[in-house]
């Protein structure tokens, strides 16, 4: 298996009081960069999970576990929504499915 792929696990960022307006924005989210093994579900898989065929669902392996807290993942620029965690002896596997 190839980790020749880069994912980035991204947490929100904290709700910053801004005094001027009165108002709470975001700050910038943080992306932590991942080495990834990245490929289409495959339907057996879909219809394990979904219960159907899903159009923008990838497996994603990565090496070792990741520990952190993270809100999505992204990849090649989308967003993808963790949908079923799978953490192995050696590695973490996650089927995420595409944020529209």
């Amino acid at each position: 298996m190839r980790y020749d792929k880069t994912i980035y696990f991204v947490t929100a960022g904290a709700k910053v009081y801004d005094e001027s307006t009165g108002d709470y924005s975001r700050a910038e989210p943080t992306r932590e960069p991942c080495p990834a093994s990245v490929i289409d579900t495959r339907a057996e898989t879909m219809t394990l999970i979904y219960g159907k065929i899903r159009q923008g669902s990838l497996t994603i392996h990565i090496r070792n576990h990741h520990g952190m807290d993270f809100d999505w993942i992204e990849y090649k620029g989308k967003k993808y929504s963790v949908d079923y965690v799978r953490h192995l002896r050696t590695k973490d596997t996650y089927v995420v499915s595409e944020v529209l």
